[in-house]
């Protein structure tokens, strides 16, 4: 186990991946006068996947190093839409592994209660279910999320949260920033850039998609997709989502070789919830829900039986 762990006393592999992708978000939106929007849309959606995929990373191997230069180093909100700080904060709830689909107390469960779907207008449940298929999930998924993140943290605010208002005010300064650097810098479009960050929160979403299940035990709640093309290169391996669940500090570069030597340990800790690549998922799924929306385990009694 202690090999796979980071034994450098930089993340020099991290930090080469960050600064490239840095660079090649500010060469694409450079040059967008030459690629034209189509393809300035198709460049930039999988970089900022990508970017994504780095504060993920930066959040579990740096910043226990050094907390200051871990979120200075992802803080750009180049994807405009989620602040870094409050990715970070409900991602580290979601670590709480106990709590993996909780409908109220793992903030990245896409699940309700069976008592709060039942109350739902019939176009909500529509919409919902949709957003369960794969094709709702890339396509929708972003605007449902990102309304429902909001409404919560708006919810938070009002009850007087300052850590969530704050965290917001630095991300509206932090997207100032960078609509500022690309009208002054770049002749990409508005429209054109919103648009690549739709598509790029729509990238991330299908790896989301399958990482968790309900199911009564905690290890058998995540996911293992035994991809090794563009897509696990985009998500930085964490396809491999049972391996980083059960050791968030093994970084991504070593989570393949580190699954692959514990392969029947992990499997048979998630009860084989088990996919060979995301070509089986986009082929079973793409018009399939994969689950119900209400959770078949939470419900209003087991969150006051707690």
């Amino acid at each position: 186990m202690s090999r796979y762990l980071p034994s450098r006393a930089y993340e020099w592999p991290t930090l080469i991946l960050l600064l490239a992708t840095y660079i090649l978000w500010g060469c694409i939106t450079y040059y967008t006068s030459i690629l034209g929007p189509l393809l300035t849309i198709v460049c930039l959606a999988p970089i900022i996947t990508l970017h994504s995929s780095l504060q993920h990373e930066t959040l579990h191997i740096i910043e226990p190093k050094s907390k200051l230069l871990g979120q200075a180093l992802v803080f750009p909100a180049i994807g405009l839409f989620v602040p870094y700080i409050r990715f970070r904060d409900t991602h580290l709830a979601h670590h709480k592994n106990e709590l993996l689909t909780d409908p109220y107390d793992d903030p990245e469960s896409y699940y309700l209660t069976k008592e709060v779907w039942q109350t739902l207008p019939r176009w909500l449940q529509l919409i919902l279910t949709f957003n369960n298929t794969l094709i709702g999930r890339v396509t929708i998924g972003p605007l449902v999320g990102q309304i429902a993140f909001m409404y919560q943290d708006a919810k938070e605010i009002l009850k007087g949260n300052n850590n969530i208002l704050t965290a917001w005010l630095l991300h509206f300064i932090s997207v100032a920033f960078i609509l500022f650097g690309l009208t002054v810098f770049t002749s990409v479009a508005m429209t054109t850039y919103i648009m690549a960050c739709y598509c790029g929160l729509s990238i991330l979403k299908i790896r989301t998609y399958l990482e968790h299940r309900a199911h009564e035990n905690t290890s058998d709640r995540s996911v293992i997709i035994e991809d090794k093309g563009i897509l696990a290169l985009l998500f930085l391996n964490n396809n491999y989502h049972a391996a980083h669940h059960a050791h968030p500090q093994v970084p991504w570069y070593n989570l393949p070789a580190f699954f692959n030597e514990n392969r029947g340990k992990f499997l048979t800790r998630n009860k084989g919830y088990f996919y060979p690549n995301y070509k089986t998922i986009l082929t079973r799924y793409m018009f399939k829900a994969k689950e119900p929306v209400a959770h078949p385990i939470w419900n209003l009694e087991n969150r006051n039986d707690r």
